[in-house]
């Protein structure tokens, strides 16, 4: 039977920490979204995070190396093309893509356009490439006018859809997008579809927290099904439900923010079942790396950091929590998009030894194969660490 046990993945996304080798094929050359943040900023205080052995990782200033980290420490390489959410969580959970998914730099072409506006009922605004809260400022005053949602992407694949909740309802934002997502597929088959509502008035529109995302099915099993399959519960937390639409997932809660998300994090842990709990904190990205605030970015990992011991403190003396981010996203550089970085990895609990140094990981499918071998289950995708981190 599989151990008693809960295993605790914390996503913190975008928080990458440094540039992979070919980061220059995606133009991502110089990125580190945790170094370059805390050079901008003057300085991380990450007192429980340079403990685990984040410092050890890339230079991070305010945040030095430790002789003897109180957790297992490493970084971890993307093996899947591409630098998206869906390809790096996926890839987390044991799920290598064979090619990326499609971008579209000029906008979505007119062989789906046009059918997407004769579904909807209704003609659209935008359909190019754009920040969120950009596009937003500019097409918000013609959308509330007249009624037309706002299509756009950007270097990431994705079909985003953002209205005004007081001009498109909440509901039938979701029913464009599901008729989005049955028309984008084959060639035009997007990681994900966005549902990006935003309330206010012109000059200080704000998107808000019912933001819905509708990925494409993975096209194989994950070590989600696996747990799944043999009665553990994998509880997701954040957007995990919305990436993997709902495969392998037992439950879902949703939040607001990165801190609601740590909250209720804490709240499964302390719930009687054994598994996995898979949380995503998105704010890194969202509010900070997507809009190149390092000093938001900076502020949020620092808020983070507060709740570490609190998180550790909880988990029962078999859990055991990883730590890690799906990407880059550095709010220094010019670009607005995702960055091809490593991720840090980061591995304690009472049953884990302190200061395993775990080196570079050649994919993020490690974490599934450790993840499986904590249940005695076999995954067949990955490498597993687990035989060198356990008392």
């Amino acid at each position: 039977m599989p151990l008693n046990r809960k295993v605790v993945i914390i996503v913190l996304d975008s928080a990458g920490i440094g540039e992979l080798p070919d980061a220059h094929l995606y133009g991502d050359c110089g990125s580190n979204t945790l170094g370059n943040c805390s050079r901008v900023v003057g300085g991380l205080n990450l007192p429980h995070l340079e403990k685990m052995g984040l410092g050890n990782l890339t230079e991070i200033v305010g945040v030095p190396p430790v002789d003897t980290p109180n957790a297992c420490f490493g970084k971890m390489a993307e093996l899947s093309a591409g630098k998206d959410t869906t390809t790096g969580h996926w890839e987390i959970a044991g799920l290598v893509l064979d090619k990326p998914f499609p971008v579209f730099p000029a906008g979505f072409p007119t062989e789906i356009i046009e059918p997407f506006k004769q579904s909807i009922g209704r003609d659209i605004l935008g359909n190019k490439v754009a920040s969120g809260t950009a596009i937003i400022e500019e097409l918000g005053v013609e959308h509330m006018r007249t009624g037309r949602p706002i299509v756009y992407t950007s270097a990431d694949s994705v079909f985003q859809i953002a209205a005004h909740e007081e001009v498109v309802p909440l509901d039938e934002l979701y029913r464009m997008c599901r008729i989005a997502r049955e028309m984008l597929i084959g060639d035009y088959a997007v990681g994900r579809v966005i549902a990006r509502p935003f309330v206010g008035s012109p000059g200080s529109f704000k998107r808000t927290a019912n933001r819905h995302d509708y990925s494409v099915l993975p096209p194989r099993p994950t070590v989600l099904d696996l747990l799944h399959d043999h009665g553990l519960t994998v509880a997701a937390v954040g957007k995990i439900n919305d990436i993997f639409a709902g495969q392998g997932i037992s439950s879902s809660v949703h939040i607001n923010d990165n801190m609601d998300g740590v909250d209720k994090t804490l709240s499964l842990i302390r719930e009687d079942f054994n598994g996995l709990i898979f949380a995503n904190l998105v704010d890194f990205d969202q509010q900070y790396g997507h809009r190149n605030d390092p000093a938001g970015y900076a502020s949020a990992l620092e808020e983070f950091d507060c709740r570490v011991p609190e998180i550790i403190n909880a988990l029962r003396p078999e859990d055991v929590l990883i730590l890690t981010a799906d990407h880059g996203c550095d709010p220094t550089t010019a670009s607005t998009d995702h960055s091809r970085e490593y991720v840090p990895l980061l591995v304690t609990g009472q049953a884990i030894r302190s200061g395993v140094d775990l080196g570079t990981r050649a994919s993020f499918s490690d974490i599934a194969a450790t993840l499986a071998r904590f249940f005695e289950l076999d995954f067949t995708v990955g490498e597993e660490f687990a035989g060198l981190i356990t008392q």
